[in-house]
C-alpha cells in the first residue's frame, strides 16, 4: 500500500504516518524508486496508534503500548500498569477541570451583568487562586 491508501485505511493523515515513521513507531518499506509501500502489520499498527492517541495517550505511552502488543512474552500487568497510570492522569485532570468549572460558575453568577462597571469577574480574576 502506498501512503494514500494506508492514510485512508487507518483513518491517519499522511502527515502523521511520516511523523510516526519520523520517530520509528513503524518502519515501512521503501521500493526501488524510494517510495513507502506499507504492509499490513504497518496498517495495524497504524490503528493501534491512531486508537491509543484517541484515547489520550503520549507518544511514549503508546510506544510502550507497542512494543508490549508486539512482545508475546508481555506480562498483562505491564500493560495494566500503562493504562492505569494514564488513567489517574485523566482523573487528575478531570478533578482541575471541575474546579475551573466550580470557581468559573461562582463568579459568572456572581456577576450582574448589567451597565455598572463593577464585575465580580475582573476583580476575582484579580485575586491568586484559592483567595
Amino acid at each position: 500500500m502506498n501512503i494514500k491508501d494506508v492514510a485512508t485505511r487507518s483513518g491517519l493523515p499522511a502527515k502523521t504516518i511520516r511523523y510516526y515513521e519520523e520517530i520509528g513507531l513503524v518502519r515501512p518499506q521503501r521500493g526501488a524508486n524510494g517510495y513507502r509501500r506499507f504492509r499490513d502489520t504497518d496498517l495495524h499498527k497504524l490503528t493501534f496508534l491512531g486508537r491509543a492517541r484517541s484515547l489520550g495517550f503520549t507518544i511514549e505511552q503508546c510506544r510502550s503500548l507497542l512494543a508490549l502488543y508486539e512482545d508475546e512474552g508481555r506480562a498483562s500487568s505491564d500493560v495494566r500498569q500503562i493504562a492505569r497510570d494514564h488513567l489517574a492522569e485523566i482523573e487528575q485532570k478531570i478533578s482541575e477541570l471541575q474546579a475551573m468549572q466550580t470557581t468559573l460558575t461562582t463568579l459568572v453568577e456572581a456577576c450582574s451583568g448589567d451597565q455598572r462597571p463593577d464585575c465580580p469577574i475582573l476583580s476575582g480574576l484579580s485575586r491568586p487562586a484559592g483567595v
